[in-house]
């Protein structure tokens, strides 16, 4: 949850308003955080959802959510997402982020995935730098999220086989 709340805080920061931001990362939030986390570990909504963890010395740093994609254009029978993927911003470019985005894309072929999707903030940002070096690109679905201020985000894809 702490690793979630500074991802957010670092991604946001320069987004959305500071009252919005200290909406989702305060101590409430953090809470909310942990609740839903725990819950999603204990009861995943299918086999096919997993969480993944990185660590560094016995300290978790990162991790990733995945599983089925969850968009109405997309097929969740082979169409797999990452619904985060985030690394403590203390724990930057030591490879975490590429060894759980790795770990995901073995997951996801063992379960029968072929292509995967994720959505970014549209404006730069180093989960969306990150992704686009690995070879994803975006496929032309847009979306705003209204945070308190509007978040335009688009959706990455890459094709993954063995």
């Amino acid at each position: 949850m702490r690793i979630q709340v500074a991802a957010w805080q670092e991604m946001y920061g320069s987004v959305l308003p500071g009252p919005v931001l200290a909406e989702l990362t305060g101590d409430e939030a953090g809470e909310r955080f942990r609740e839903q986390w725990l819950a999603s570990v204990e009861r995943p909504p299918t086999s096919r959802h997993r969480l993944l963890v990185a660590t560094d010395e016995r300290a978790v740093v990162g991790f990733a959510a995945i599983g089925p994609a969850e968009d109405a254009d997309r097929w969740p029978g082979t169409d797999a997402e990452v619904y985060a993927l985030h690394v403590h911003p203390d724990h930057p470019r030591r490879g975490h982020g590429s060894r759980l985005l790795n770990a995901a894309v073995d997951h996801l072929l063992d379960d029968g995935f072929h292509a995967v999707y994720v959505w970014v903030l549209e404006t730069g940002n180093p989960l969306r730098d990150f992704l686009e070096a690995a070879g994803w690109r975006p496929d032309g679905a847009r979306r705003e999220l209204d945070m308190g201020a509007r978040v335009a985000m688009v959706r990455l894809h890459a094709a993954i086989s063995r």
